[in-house]
């Protein structure tokens, strides 16, 4: 059912609602999520060499993208909690050396999807880049978070027609993990 404007979290008078999944059928729900943070070459150098002052800076960002991804329901006021099959988070140096790229594959089999969740590991993890990376480099940049491909659900699915506008994406070019 559909509020005002065919947006599905207004109702009728326009106020914010959590969509009823309840009469909605459980799917297997995967979706890829990628984004990049833009850095100077050697700020990306200090990285890979294990030189920065916080730690292992790549180790860090994947475990807070993992937890932000089961923390959706947390952050994103209308989001339901669900119960994730499989979060996996990969980060490594763009193509052009100018940064890192994310890519987040998150699984569940529910009655919504786990868009949310992929995207949400996707910015919580550049946001941890950027704050571990801040004191080295000021020229940081957030860049493309979107959402690549999904599947299950009502809708069927989807795979971004523009292709991935996170140039030099994380390593493995991964499919939707297997949920279950």
């Amino acid at each position: 059912m559909s509020g005002v404007g065919g947006l599905t979290h207004l109702d009728a008078r326009g106020h914010a609602v959590m969509v009823d999944v309840a009469g909605k059928p459980v799917t297997t729900r995967q979706a890829i999520a990628r984004g990049r943070v833009g850095m100077r070459r050697e700020t990306l150098d200090l990285i890979l060499s294990g030189g920065m002052k916080k730690g292992d800076v790549l180790a860090v960002a994947r475990i807070a993208g993992i937890m932000a991804a089961k923390k959706t329901a947390d952050l994103i006021p209308l989001c339901h909690p669900l119960a994730l099959s499989s979060v996996r988070v990969e980060l490594a140096p763009t193509e052009d050396g100018g940064g890192i790229g994310i890519e987040a594959c998150v699984g569940t089999t529910a009655q919504t999807g786990v868009e949310m969740e992929a995207l949400t590991a996707v910015t919580v993890c550049a946001l941890t880049l950027y704050d571990m990376c801040k004191a080295v480099d000021r020229d940081l940049t957030i860049e493309h978070i979107c959402l690549i491909a999904k599947s299950g659900g009502r809708s069927g699915p989807y795979r971004r027609a523009d292709g991935d506008p996170a140039a030099g994406e994380a390593a493995g070019q991964a499919q939707p993990p297997a949920a279950g």
